[in-house]
């Protein structure tokens, strides 16, 4: 009976011990982004930051428990990022992930989170596959994806004459999308796409990609990559002087860190899309103020996003009155995102936001009033234009 009593009194202490963990005292927020390497200036500890900002602006708790921001670096490494992830959701209490800056580390990520019914609120990866044939149900892509960006900036293009189109692009999940969804809106509309060139991720050197663009001569080249990528791809270009040369460039996916890296003689011209620039009205401002005197920086759409998608998070967690993931993104999608970054926002069955992008415009030096006065404002493209696929949805939970 000794042993009975013993052995029952275990198995109470352990069902105990798991009902803590599924009921964790803190509710922790994960940020996963590239903390060091090319994508650190435009998420990394800004995105930190933003999400602490969100956290504070909450009130530091939610269903009676604390709200605690925790991040990690993943290297641009999928491996690494969905090892963080597991351990954050198994034995750290970690209910939601968001920036996932590279599309490699999210696509993984964004699985494991699948498995484990938790919540992904993906502000950083861009590719469309993520709410395509990757979709999951417990995941939403907050900010951007290739098919905005395409729909934005490769159209814009096209249509100013650019018709022909030779890509550099970033040899990942990211760079593949980004190529393939802006190929087709520029076929759409008429053009035609004369070559490409794969890059490794964090190139240096882009001397031989850049002269195989040149020698295509096509109109554009397109940048099928981002961060340092990108910032080393135009100044690269700039020195072998291939805009001189007739060619022009197209930024496909451009942050405002990189232009204020490039600086306005180099980056002057360029076109790109976002859904999100600091000095666009008051309200982007009056955030933007706030971010600056934690950052002494401007803050990118990827660190607003971090800021709205987790203040989002907690405001359903507290109206689904639970951490469960599929019932906070149901709770999500069950409403209209409105904020000083989203606009016109609704979240589809397939977890993509759609809202309002921005077709902007670098400045010359001559009209820029500051260090961070970098853009014109061209256009503002309506969610259900910039978000529209060209041929389709593959992700199971879309009809048809």
């Amino acid at each position: 009976m000794k042993r009975v009593a013993v052995a029952g009194f275990g198995i109470a202490l352990l069902l105990a011990a798991l009902a803590q963990a599924q009921t964790p005292d803190t509710i922790k927020i994960g940020v996963l982004a590239d903390m060091s390497s090319l994508y650190a200036d435009l998420g990394g500890p800004g995105s930190t930051a933003a999400a602490q900002m969100a956290v504070e602006d909450f009130g530091g708790t939610v269903l009676g428990k604390k709200i605690e921001v925790v991040s990690a670096d993943h290297q641009n490494k999928p491996d690494v990022g969905s090892s963080i992830a597991r351990q954050w959701f198994d034995q750290q209490g970690v209910q939601m992930i968001t920036d996932l800056t590279t599309s490699s580390v999210a696509l993984a990520v964004q699985e494991v989170a699948r498995e484990k019914n938790k919540v992904v609120l993906i502000t950083g990866a861009a590719s469309s596959d993520l709410t395509g044939k990757a979709c999951a149900p417990t995941s939403v892509h907050w900010e951007y994806d290739t098919t905005a960006l395409a729909n934005g900036t490769g159209a814009a293009v096209v249509k100013a004459g650019g018709d022909s189109w030779f890509f550099i692009t970033a040899d990942y999940a990211f760079g593949h999308s980004l190529q393939k969804d802006t190929a087709s809106v520029v076929e759409a509309n008429g053009g035609k796409v004369l070559g490409s060139v794969n890059v490794p991720l964090n190139t240096a050197d882009f001397s031989s990609y850049l002269l195989q663009a040149q020698a295509s001569k096509a109109k554009i080249i397109g940048l099928a990559n981002a961060g340092g990528d990108t910032i080393n791809s135009i100044k690269q270009a700039a020195e072998f002087g291939i805009v001189k040369g007739g060619q022009k460039l197209a930024g496909l996916l451009l942050f405002v860190s990189d232009i204020h890296s490039l600086g306005l003689q180099t980056a002057q011209g360029l076109q790109m899309t976002e859904s999100f620039y600091w000095d666009q009205d008051d309200q982007t401002r009056a955030w933007a103020k706030r971010f600056f005197d934690k950052t002494k920086k401007e803050p990118t759409m990827v660190q607003a996003g971090s800021y709205s998608a987790t203040l989002h998070y907690l405001e359903a967690v507290k109206a689904a009155n639970s951490i469960d993931g599929l019932a906070v993104v149901k709770q999500l999608k069950s409403k209209p995102i409105n904020d000083f970054d989203i606009r016109n926002g609704h979240i589809q069955d397939d977890g993509s936001l759609v809202h309002d992008m921005y077709l902007y415009q670098v400045k010359a030096p001559a009209d820029s009033k500051g260090e961070w006065d970098l853009y014109n404002l061209v256009a503002t493209i309506p969610g259900a234009d910039a978000f529209k696929r060209p041929h389709g949805n593959e992700c199971p939970a879309v009809k048809g």
